[in-house]
């Protein structure tokens, strides 16, 4: 399941970057070049790109021994 989400993450990312160079008009082919409200649908993506690679890959606490956690009686 990290993988998955690592990889729309990242999936999210690039192609927010995409529509950013584009809605700015740096990128010039396409049906968005030169429209803003691509370049912030691009921001908005690419944020949301990077809160799932961190959220996916994040560090948890261990927990404690004699937790519940994993183990069966």
């Amino acid at each position: 399941m990290k993988w998955l989400v690592t990889i729309a993450g990242v999936l999210l990312v690039l192609f927010g970057g995409l529509w950013v160079l584009q809605g700015t008009g740096i990128i010039t082919r396409g049906f968005m070049s030169g429209h803003v409200q691509y370049a912030i649908l691009g921001i908005v993506s690419a944020v949301i790109g990077i809160g799932l690679v961190v959220l996916a890959n994040r560090r948890r606490p261990n927990t404690p021994v004699g937790s519940s956690r994993g183990t069966s009686r």
